[in-house]
């Protein structure tokens, strides 16, 4: 499948491994950077979805998500990420995702606005509950960041996810270019998709990393089995 993932902000906060470690399937652990790992809130548009080399599908194939996500690695040490939630506002790739990869996709009303200096990010999750789980993040992005330091690799260069469908543990690869990084600051934060995740009161302090970027395109490949 291929994919474009257009207007994308990284929000991240430094956590304790111990926090999230019970979140995660069984046959992972915590990522760590420096002893840590974060917790990533991620808003942004999926354009162009195509099976294949086929064309995109239309109107099904681009629409607002954001997810929560966690950062871990198996018992081979293949690096990924674990999604504890995605909103997305197409309920059959819901349904898709959750029958398909054992993914927990949820159905949500969400739109991006743009401004000349500002992207509004806005989620109200509708199925499965919490319903209304989400809010509102406003983003300005800044400058092109020449060279991503180590922290902000660690954070982007992700090549899959980890998910347990059925009974095993699965990785599912995907590839895609470096990601055009910029600068960007948050001036308002308003979100409980965290907290629903199994973090409460992880937004009520400053995040510790916040990058923005344009975009890349991205190909999954087959699911393997994990660790």
């Amino acid at each position: 499948m291929t994919q474009r993932w257009e207007d994308l902000t990284f929000i991240h906060w430094r956590v304790d491994p111990a926090l999230v470690a019970p979140l995660l399937p069984r046959g992972t652990t915590p990522d760590l950077f420096d002893g840590a790992t974060y917790v990533g809130l991620v808003p942004f548009r999926l354009a162009d979805a195509g099976v294949g080399r086929g064309p995109a599908v239309p109107w099904l194939g681009t629409f607002a998500e954001t997810n929560v996500r966690l950062y871990s690695v198996d018992a081979s040490g293949q690096r990924g990420v674990v999604f504890r939630s995605l909103e997305a506002a197409r309920l059959a790739v819901v349904l898709a995702a959750r029958v398909g990869f054992g993914l927990p996709y949820t159905w949500a009303r969400m739109r991006i606005d743009r401004t000349p200096t500002t992207i509004t990010y806005t989620t109200a999750r509708r199925l499965p509950g919490p319903r209304g789980a989400g809010g509102r993040v406003v983003v300005e992005p800044g400058e092109r960041i020449t060279e991503p330091d180590t922290l902000a690799h660690f954070l982007t260069a992700r090549w899959g996810l980890h998910t347990r469908h059925l009974g095993r543990l699965l990785f599912v690869p995907n590839d895609h270019e470096p990601w055009p990084l910029h600068h960007a600051r948050v001036t308002h934060l308003d979100d409980s998709l965290v907290a629903a995740a199994g973090l409460p009161g992880l937004v009520d302090r400053a995040p510790d990393s916040v990058l923005w970027s344009p975009g890349v395109r991205t190909v999954f490949g087959t699911p393997r089995r994990a660790g």
